[in-house]
């Protein structure tokens, strides 16, 4: 979906170009002059090489998606039959799409809000210069950088309930251990703990940058006015950085919803389905169940809810460019 936002920006920037150059032939006054012409043509080729891959590889399989949606497929038989909407209607009669649109909104709160929070967290103790400050953002900031696999693979050794370090850290403060990834009612959290944790750095990155760009005058004035430094932060720090915030949920949020290797990886969807998230519910569906109609049909409504967030944070965006 981040493509998404690209390619929104992509036609928004043509549209944008050919407004400004018709504009300038009213106010000329004139008819349509080859230059303004070559300068449109010139416009929509300099946007062609990034058109074309997401086209090729986003557009196309889209529809090919949409299409397969109103069929019924197995994978193996080469005939398709069109059934309509009869997926949808299965699909939305389907007790385990709502048990697992519950766990995908569960996952979406318990990861975007600490992440943001961590993320904020660590930018403005790593925002001051201090030696070795660099060293620190780069050991923060690593995680992210880290495939979701290989970090799955180190944090399932972690919590290995028997010789995990995450039991073996609780036993020594008297707690008994924990079975992470075969508790149902501790599965969804173990795979929080992954998200946030390899997330958190990515987010400080922007709150670094965003708290770099806050006028020191103002925060010179505030102090002056004999405002505590949690004064600051709340009332001069955070209004500032908020378009910052509100980016980073909204594109966190839509990463929340595509999450897929760490659960593949650490729970496979269970234990008893505590954590099959709609994305994941998609895999099975189609190739545990080789139900592709069906599968298509969990992705195409996965698509649309990713497209309404990335359509309202494009307007939202774009309502505070103006505003400011």
């Amino acid at each position: 979906m981040i493509l998404f936002l690209i390619i929104i920006a992509k036609i928004q920037l043509i549209l944008n170009i050919r407004k400004m150059l018709f504009k300038r032939l009213i106010e000329e006054g004139g008819p349509m002059k080859r230059s303004a012409i070559a300068q449109e043509f010139k416009a929509l080729l300099f946007t062609l090489p990034a058109m074309v891959p997401l086209t090729v590889f986003w557009f196309a399989p889209l529809v090919y998606v949409i299409y397969l949606s109103f069929m019924e497929w197995d994978f193996m038989n080469p005939v398709k039959v069109f059934v309509g909407f009869e997926n949808y209607q299965n699909l939305f009669s389907n007790p385990a799409f709502y048990e697992s649109l519950r766990i995908s909104i569960l996952f979406c709160l318990g990861s975007v809000l600490p992440v943001v929070i961590v993320g904020l967290a660590l930018a403005m103790l790593l925002s001051n210069k201090f030696k070795g400050g660099a060293l620190y953002r780069t050991l923060m900031f690593s995680p992210w950088v880290t495939p979701t696999v290989a970090v799955s693979i180190v944090w399932s050794w972690i919590y290995e309930p028997d010789v995990g370090l995450a039991n073996n850290l609780l036993r020594f403060i008297g707690i008994d251990g924990i079975r992470w990834l075969e508790d149902p009612n501790w599965a969804l959290i173990g795979v929080l703990i992954v998200t946030v944790w390899k997330s958190a750095g990515w987010c400080m990155i922007f709150y670094l940058v965003a708290i770099k760009n806050v006028p020191p005058e103002l925060l010179e004035a505030a102090e002056l006015d004999g405002a505590s430094g949690w004064r600051k932060f709340t009332n001069v720090t955070l209004p500032l950085i908020s378009p910052t915030t509100f980016f980073l949920i909204v594109v966190q949020t839509i990463q929340a919803l595509q999450a897929y290797d760490q659960i593949n990886v650490l729970t496979q969807g269970g234990p008893a389905g505590s954590t099959r998230t709609l994305l994941y519910l998609y895999y099975q569906s189609a190739f545990d169940s080789f139900q592709i109609g069906e599968a298509s049909s969990v992705a195409i409504t996965l698509i649309i809810g990713c497209v309404v967030l990335s359509l309202f944070s494009f307007v939202v965006g774009r309502r505070n460019v103006h505003y400011n």
